[in-house]
């Protein structure tokens, strides 16, 4: 138990990465089999869908966000954004997380009384995938953090990795060996945000 709540506690955004890994590409692999088998779906729908970009994959996606970033921030004001998107492409790897909506539809055929629930639902799951998967890398040693440069980037990360359509991008996590430490980390009381009645 003490293993898993250092792990918790220790789970931060990292910004500073870099390529040299602890552990082989197996056991990134291996963490994120026993992820998807793992993390709960809703009416164990295992909508979710992971893809592992690595080398020049994973060098490729940052150019694909950085091309789609300089259609919309002005030239003059790009610099703190490439800078960001630089700190990105300088780690090892990264993953996307997509959820299949063509699982989600047919699950809101299904269980019609239920199918306003079924994205939430969804979103839900990947939220607790991402978590799982974030957690299992601080645990080896590694730093991650999570970007949200969807649904800008779509259409083309799609077309790069032919994926299908049905995949909807929700989340894109690069990760490394840490060259940075974490911010300091504001908390709120914890009774401001628990309720306990006996």
């Amino acid at each position: 138990m003490k293993n898993f709540l250092s792990a918790v506690e220790n789970r931060r955004s990292i910004y500073g990465i870099g390529k040299k890994l602890p552990i082989t590409d197996q056991k990134i692999k291996d963490l994120l089999a026993h992820a998807l088998d793992h993390a709960p779906s809703a009416m164990n729908s295992q909508s979710a869908r992971l893809v592992l970009l690595l080398g020049k994959n994973h060098d490729r996606l940052w150019e694909i966000v950085t091309e789609a970033l300089k259609k919309k921030v002005p030239a003059d004001k790009f610099g703190p954004t490439q800078k960001k998107l630089d700190g990105f492409a300088a780690g090892y790897g990264t993953l996307l997380f997509f959820e299949d909506e063509d699982v989600i539809k047919g699950l809101q055929q299904q269980y019609a009384l239920y199918a306003d629930n079924f994205p939430k639902w969804s979103q839900q799951s990947s939220g607790m995938l991402q978590y799982i998967i974030w957690t299992g890398l601080e645990a080896h040693g590694l730093g991650a953090s999570l970007q949200h440069y969807n649904p800008l980037i779509d259409d083309a990360v799609r077309s790069e990795w032919g994926l299908p359509q049905s995949w909807m991008l929700i989340a894109q996590m690069p990760f490394g060996n840490p060259t940075a430490s974490p911010g300091e980390k504001e908390m709120l009381p914890v009774e401001q945000r628990l309720k306990v009645f006996e």
